[in-house]
């Protein structure tokens, strides 16, 4: 068993067929067949059901075991580089939409400054599409909705953010400064899907608060529940880092009194040791989410 065959392998798991492995890892197909055969003669089990193009059970297992190997290689090539005095080596981090814009551009530019020859993969999606890419290793790091439950997980607060009411114009809370969970709980809106640690928190202190909200659309993305909201769709209970982006125009907003902050996190898998471009990218994290820097959209609805 050889790191090119183990590699084959998670290609052909990430591209679906052989011969998008092979475009993938520049090679050409019949490469690819020959390491995916070689480990299964190795194994003794079949990795990939070619009728199916899908991973075997047996596949599934070792893909898992194979993207540990690759990510404790590149830390090691990471470290020994770091040993030297010289961070580099590729560092994966996903974020969720709603601060991307927030954070990304002087995260990016921290690291170009202090840290030029590490390189950094962004991925911006939910947090229930980030958090199994950090426990697959496919991420190193994830700015995400938090509190997560997965013991799995070592996760850190990084900032709080209020939550307000955002709607078109010509609804009836409309030029409001506040709102409570009383004044929105008799209108439809736009809310994030049960199970998400945003839901979580609304639905809490809607139940404290003694009322029940009526979702007229659930969307598991901050970004898109706001587009709707902007688009003049509905009305919806957003973080404040959602409209901090958006130029004043034909919408409103209003700050939310009874409902607790969201709390923005940033998490990494226990499985992996962070390599020293993953820990220096992290304390760059930590930095930037304190003080974004000038221009940067602010988190408080009110300044």
């Amino acid at each position: 068993m050889d790191f090119r065959q183990l590699n084959a392998l998670i290609a052909v798991a990430d591209h679906g067929t052989f011969s998008a492995a092979a475009q993938a890892l520049h090679t050409v197909q019949s490469n690819i067949s020959s390491h995916v055969a070689h480990l299964e003669a190795e194994l003794g089990a079949e990795l990939f059901d070619r009728y199916h193009s899908t991973l075997t059970e047996a596949g599934e297992l070792v893909v898992a075991r194979a993207r540990l190997v690759r990510s404790e290689l590149d830390m090691l090539r990471a470290d020994l580089d770091a040993s030297r005095d010289d961070i580099s080596g590729v560092v994966r981090v996903g974020v969720i939409a709603s601060v991307s814009r927030r954070l990304v551009p002087q995260l990016l530019r921290a690291v170009r400054d202090q840290h030029p020859y590490t390189r950094v993969i962004v991925v911006e999606a939910s947090t229930t599409s980030l958090v199994p890419q950090v426990l697959a290793g496919s991420l190193d790091l994830a700015i995400v909705n938090i509190p997560l439950s997965n013991p799995e997980l070592v996760t850190e607060l990084l900032f709080d953010e209020p939550l307000v009411v955002a709607g078109p114009p010509g609804h009836p809370l409309a030029n409001r400064s506040t709102l409570s969970l009383v004044d929105v709980a008799g209108f439809p809106l736009v809310l994030p899907p049960i199970g998400t640690a945003l839901r979580d928190e609304i639905d809490g202190a809607a139940s404290k608060a003694g009322v029940t909200l009526h979702p007229e659309v659930e969307l598991d993305g901050v970004r898109l529940m706001s587009l709707l909201v902007f688009e003049g769709f509905g009305t919806a209970i957003l973080p404040s880092s959602a409209i901090s982006s958006w130029t004043p125009g034909q919408w409103w907003a209003a700050r939310l009194t009874d409902a607790p902050d969201r709390h923005v996190g940033l998490t990494r898998s226990r499985r992996f040791r962070p390599s020293a471009a993953g820990q220096a990218l992290a304390a760059i994290i930590r930095t930037v989410a304190v003080d974004p820097g000038p221009g940067s959209p602010r988190l408080d609805p009110d300044t």
